[in-house]
């Protein structure tokens, strides 16, 4: 089972990359600041990177954070892991931007739940992740709001020309987004396999390998690579016209808000928080820009992955414990 684990994790994990690109490169790509295929490529190297450069503390988060290590199995593993990719797969047919944060914590919190009981949930812990997911999104949206607001005045009398400017300073926004999403995001896989390695005694306590670390860069940064367009089309597009200046604005905040939440240990979604900068950005220039029936949308999606999740890996739970 352990082997199975680190498998459906690394599949989860590029899913994850597959699912998230979209988040990264939406904005550079819709305002023509990049082509696609180079956008996607740095947004992989950035991604692969990222946890050597910044650290696993987000990793430490989810393994030792949400659930007693001790009530923590291969198969209550294996059972969240499994729904958060059913969802991720789902959510990306569907074309809506999902939260595979919110689809792991979910996943993980129904299984253990229902092998160990209510016990077993760290109450502090999952208020700490929760708030971090939660309170991510509007501080977004507030951060980038006021960064449009402040842009507009700085460049008010700017001739059409500035637009070389926003497009030719996404390259660093864009790369420091990548950056900091693979220091969030892939320290979730690591999280994961690490959990795994203990519950199966392979390790006695919890430490990230290096060889868990390099892998789960990888399939993040491979899944980046080949994209998720149809969620690219949707971020891209359908929120509002993306021009230059909403791009840069996007990605400034975005990055900001997950480096700082990365840096504190925070797991934070970010698909909620890069849709929340986009529809800042928007509405600082004007409210009604924004297509607000799309957002609703999101939000839908957003408050049904946990519980929707956390069924889901229930059932897979009872599946594996009545086969094994």
């Amino acid at each position: 089972m352990p082997y199975l684990l680190i498998i459906l994790a690394l599949i989860f994990d590029f899913i994850n990359g597959f699912h998230d690109s979209s988040n990264i490169v939406a904005t550079v790509i819709s305002s023509r600041a990049l082509h696609p295929r180079v956008a996607l490529f740095t947004t992989a190297l950035a991604h692969f990177l990222a946890p050597f450069l910044f650290g696993v503390a987000v990793a430490e988060t989810i393994g030792l954070g949400l659930i007693d290590p001790r009530a923590v199995t291969d198969v209550v593993i294996t059972a969240a892991v499994l729904s958060a990719i059913i969802w991720n797969l789902l959510t990306w047919y569907l074309g809506m931007p999902s939260s595979s944060s919110h689809a792991l914590v979910g996943g993980l919190l129904g299984a253990a739940i229902l092998s160990e009981g209510i016990n077993v949930v760290n109450f502090i812990g999952l208020f700490w992740i929760l708030f971090a997911l939660f309170i991510s999104p509007p501080l977004g949206l507030a951060s980038s709001y006021l960064l449009m607001l402040i842009t507009q005045y700085v460049f008010r009398s700017a001739s059409p020309r500035v637009n070389t400017f926003f497009k030719r300073a996404q390259i660093i926004t864009s790369l420091s987004l990548a950056l900091s999403h693979g220091t969030n995001d892939a320290q979730k896989t690591m999280g994961l396999i690490t959990m795994g390695l203990v519950a199966a005694g392979i390790q006695d306590t919890f430490q990230v390998p290096m060889w868990v670390i390099f892998l789960s860069a990888g399939a993040i940064a491979f899944g980046t690579a080949v994209g998720g367009w149809r969620l690219i089309h949707t971020l891209g597009g359908k929120i509002y016209k993306i021009r230059p200046v909403h791009a840069f604005v996007s990605q400034t905040a975005s990055s900001f808000v997950i480096f700082g939440a990365s840096l504190l240990g925070g797991p934070v979604s970010t698909t909620q928080v890069v849709s929340s900068t986009i529809m800042g950005a928007g509405a600082a220039e004007r409210l009604s820009k924004v297509r607000w029936s799309v957002a609703q949308n999101m939000i839908v999606i957003w408050i049904l992955t946990i519980p929707l999740t956390a069924i889901l890996s229930s059932g897979i739970y009872l599946f594996f414990t009545n086969i094994f």
